[in-house]
């Protein structure tokens, strides 16, 4: 993976020779010459038991330090300005999406509060999808720029919200989305003046944004405390017309519910995405969601007949009391997956590496046909679904 991160840089705006050097590196560790990123992570057992464990107030001093590196930097050299450069094509037609399934993990015990890991594993991982899975669109995981940090109450933590247009985070994904030609729906914790919202950003191949998603159902329970740090939506369900299609995004706990990804549906989607942060229930240990957790989503995608991709963390992450002694721990299960649009698991994440990504092929114009013989959308009886606007099944809102 260091050798392509060197290699990108040193050819950035040299397309042929980039894609040769590429050639050659995949087939060397295709012959076992050279071991890729996922080789060497499945090889480490190690790193399927590690823990993870943080402070809140180092780990917001450590996020702190590297926005203001990144705010300050200048352009990245890497940034293709040449107009005549030949990119690769993106098609409506069919796109490839990947799902990126990361443990909250460190190189050494000295950086495991250190914000800057998490963000360079993001952007190595989108890298290692476009290049060894010719992904076209790329999910990360639900907040993926640091340990899940809802877990409990700490006004603290509300520093790693950030204002959508000041965000450097967010400014270096709408360039590597740019250089890779790939879209990026970006997961972040946004502040709009006294608003707090878990939000995702859509990034197009070009590095334009168009527009954003505020997660719609807040939980609160044991472990998963968001309604302390989080509004709820206001955006209603979107679906946004990318290079790649139409896609349409809900976080986490919207999976659970049908309404919303009938919502996208209805609005054209050609995929539903769900990053997501969920595993074990700090109160009830021997509780094991993941097996309903899948198969709520694979209904999602039988139901609207269209292709579905969820991605979760997995792992341990230890919250830490001020004196460095446990306070709690939530286990993620992992388990990323995509479906087809018939609710058929096409891909699933492994578990067992650092850092794992899956893909599949999606053929967006032969799963709108099949979707139109079916008549699903066409036998809808929405004049009779009055009910769903109640919370009692009586009283209409």
């Amino acid at each position: 993976n260091e050798i392509k991160m060197a290699v990108i840089a040193r050819y950035p705006c040299r397309p042929k020779i980039l894609l040769y050097l590429m050639l050659c590196i995949s087939s060397l560790y295709q012959n076992g010459l050279i071991l890729s990123d996922a080789a060497s992570d499945n090889n480490d057992d190690s790193s399927a038991g590690e823990v993870y464990a943080y402070h809140p107030a180092e780990f917001v001093t450590s996020y702190r330090s590297f926005r203001n590196e990144l705010a300050e930097a200048s352009v990245d050299d890497t940034t293709c300005k040449d107009p005549t450069v030949n990119k690769r094509k993106v098609s409506r037609k069919k796109l490839t999406v990947a799902a990126v399934q990361m443990r909250s993990s460190s190189n050494s015990s000295e950086n495991k509060n250190d914000a800057k890991s998490f963000f360079e594993r993001a952007t190595s991982a989108v890298e290692r999808a476009v290049v060894e899975h010719n992904a076209t669109l790329v999910l990360l995981q639900e907040l993926f720029l640091g340990p899940y940090f809802c877990q409990s109450q700490d006004e603290r933590l509300f520093a790693l919200a950030e204002i959508s247009d000041e965000n450097p985070f967010l400014t270096a994904m709408r360039e590597l989305a740019e250089r890779l030609q790939v879209v990026l729906p970006i997961s972040m914790y946004e502040r709009k003046n006294n608003a707090y919202y878990n939000s995702v950003v859509m990034i197009d191949a070009d590095g334009s944004i168009l527009g954003t998603y505020r997660k719609s159902h807040i939980p609160d329970g044991t472990g998963y405390q968001e309604k302390f740090y989080f509004t709820p939506g206001d955006t209603g369900f979107r679906v946004f017309k990318t290079a790649v299609g139409n896609v349409g995004v809900g976080i986490c706990w919207d999976q659970w519910f049908p309404e919303a990804a009938r919502a996208m549906a209805l609005q054209g989607a050609d995929v539903l995405l769900y990053p997501t942060a969920i595993g074990s229930e700090p109160q009830d240990p021997t509780l094991d969601s993941a097996d309903h957790w899948q198969r709520v989503m694979q209904g999602h995608a039988a139901s609207n007949m269209v292709p579905v991709v969820a991605s979760n963390r997995v792992g341990t992450e230890v919250l830490l009391n001020e004196d460095g002694t446990e306070k709690q721990r939530i286990t993620f299960y992992g388990r990323s997956f995509i479906t087809d649009e018939t609710g058929k698991m096409v891909a699933e994440a492994s578990g067992g590496s650092s850092v794992d990504i899956i893909s599949y092929e999606i053929d967006s114009e032969k799963n709108r046909a099949v979707r139109v013989a079916w008549g699903l959308f066409r036998d809808r009886r929405p004049e009779l679904y009055g009910i769903l606007q109640t919370k009692d099944g009586v009283t209409k809102l």
